[in-house]
């Protein structure tokens, strides 16, 4: 077993301007996404975005992590919770395991309960693809209400 896991975040680029804080305290504090690794030290290799619609530089980012030593890629809980969310997230997640042999989690911090109260009531999280794909990131209220 590694004693470091070293991660890669690709964000959604409508927060293209976004420095992070959320994801970087989730890491920190292993929370959301990042309770996987609760025993673990991390090791942010890579952080972009991925270039907007439909999502090019998720064919190349994630080989860049991957020289910097990336063991999984994070595509960011901005993915999940933008309106609307990405269509392509599940996607991005097949593709990435695919060509470039790493480990992806969807999600970096715990869902924002504003988000979670508006997606609940739009319903757009019903499905069983998208309750697996929010299923590291959905926490319970305290946890959210924290990230809000």
């Amino acid at each position: 077993m590694k004693d470091v896991v070293r991660i890669g975040i690709i964000i959604c680029n409508r927060y293209g301007t976004c420095a992070g804080g959320k994801c970087l305290r989730a890491l920190h504090n292993r929370e959301g996404g990042f309770a996987r690794y609760k025993d673990r030290e991390l090791e942010l290799v890579g952080y972009t975005t991925c270039n907007g619609c439909p999502g090019g530089n998720v064919e190349y980012a994630p080989a860049e992590m991957k020289k910097n030593g990336a063991d999984v890629v994070h595509l960011a809980t901005g993915m999940v919770v933008g309106y609307p969310p990405c269509p392509r997230i599940d996607y991005f997640k097949k593709y990435i395991k695919e060509a470039f042999g790493l480990d992806v989690v969807v999600g970096t911090h715990p869902i924002p309960e504003k988000y979670y109260t508006v997606h609940s009531a739009l319903g757009t999280w019903n499905s069983p693809m998208w309750q697996d794909l929010i299923s590291a990131v959905i926490g319970d209220e305290e946890i959210r209400l924290a990230y809000n």
